[in-house]
């Protein structure tokens, strides 16, 4: 097939950098940047932060082909701050997010482990037993 094996996708080789950044000549003020072994996932992210920022004129991102393990992200700014140091900033907010959301989780999902331990069932079903009236029946006895 022509796929290329799943290692490929995400592992750099040696000496590949991850991140390759060209200046726009045509363009003021803008860039484009190569990122290698990833895809929409933080393609999207890093999109979707960058316009929540004020600096930024224009951000979008592509992947040329699904068999390229890698995405270009074209970033504009207002001058004020260069495309590099934007994209810096971005990036670190956007890992700040995600730390956030992360401790989140998991206070809720602690907070589930200690409510669990009473024998709830989470979906409401029960087991069947001790439940008034439909001992020896299942969900088609109505």
């Amino acid at each position: 097939m022509n796929a290329p094996g799943r290692s490929e996708l995400f592992v750099l080789d040696d000496g590949e950098k991850s991140v390759e950044i060209v200046e726009d000549t045509k363009i003021p003020n803008a860039a484009t940047i190569k990122i290698v072994k990833q895809d929409h996932t933080l393609g999207n992210m890093i999109r979707a932060q960058l316009l929540s920022m004020p600096q930024i004129l224009f951000a979008g991102y592509k992947v040329p082909h699904p068999l390229h393990p890698y995405f270009l992200i074209k970033i504009q700014t207002d001058g004020t701050m260069t495309p590099t140091a934007v994209l810096e900033q971005a990036c670190t907010k956007l890992i700040a997010t995600m730390s956030s959301l992360e401790a989140k989780f998991k206070r809720e999902f602690s907070f589930k482990d200690v409510e669990g331990t009473v024998g709830d069932d989470p979906y409401g079903a029960g087991t069947g037993q001790g439940q008034a009236g439909w001992e020896g029946r299942d969900y088609l006895d109505f």
